[in-house]
């Protein structure tokens, strides 16, 4: 029980600490063209991102799968900078109903697994079995994401309920926001 929080910990460090402003911004432009009473899709939608990021973080764990690391800390605000300008291009069309987003999210987490991989693969390496491990980080996470959501959410609500902000405002506002900021970080890694 003791390895599982320690790496529920950890998973929930890598999204909530201020070191993880790229996994904060994805989750951000991911969420912004949904609404509150999108609650259930959102969940899905960040299981979906959760999924593809525990994958490739067991194939990484397990040596099946490695990308030189500059290359991952390149796509990962790449991945960010394609999630926001998708969003500031698709403003006018109804996005919150696409089940392209959820594959998306869950292609874009198979990349952002990468970023974690050679982390983990140190700390797991002496374990005899990465299930504990592997189990504890991505419930961190997934918690850690709900967090992230949730606060979103309700500046979403207030925002569009109290102070009337229109939505389309809203997601361009947030889109590009994350579009420069992650578009700077895109560029400062570049691995070439």
């Amino acid at each position: 029980m003791q390895d599982f929080l320690f790496y529920l910990n950890l998973g929930w460090e890598h999204i909530i600490s201020l070191d993880a402003l790229d996994h904060q911004l994805f989750v951000l432009a991911l969420i912004a063209i949904y609404s509150y009473s999108d609650w259930k899709k959102i969940l899905v939608l960040i299981t979906a991102f959760t999924i593809g990021h525990s994958v490739t973080l067991a194939l990484s764990i397990l040596d099946i799968v490695r990308l030189p690391s500059d290359w991952v800390e390149f796509l990962i605000p790449l991945t960010i900078v394609l999630t926001a300008l998708g969003n500031i291009l698709m403003k006018n069309k109804k996005q919150s109903g696409n089940k392209t987003n959820y594959y998306l999210a869950l292609f874009f987490g198979l990349i952002h697994g990468l970023g974690f991989a050679n982390t983990a693969r140190v700390m797991i390496a002496k374990s005899q079995s990465i299930a504990v491990p592997l189990f504890g980080f991505n419930v961190g996470l997934e918690l850690g994401q709900i967090v992230i959501v949730a606060a979103i959410l309700v500046i979403m609500f207030v925002l569009l309920n109290l102070f009337k902000v229109n939505k389309k405002d809203w997601i361009l506002f947030i889109s590009s926001g994350v579009f420069a900021l992650s578009l700077k970080m895109t560029l400062e890694r570049l691995p070439f």
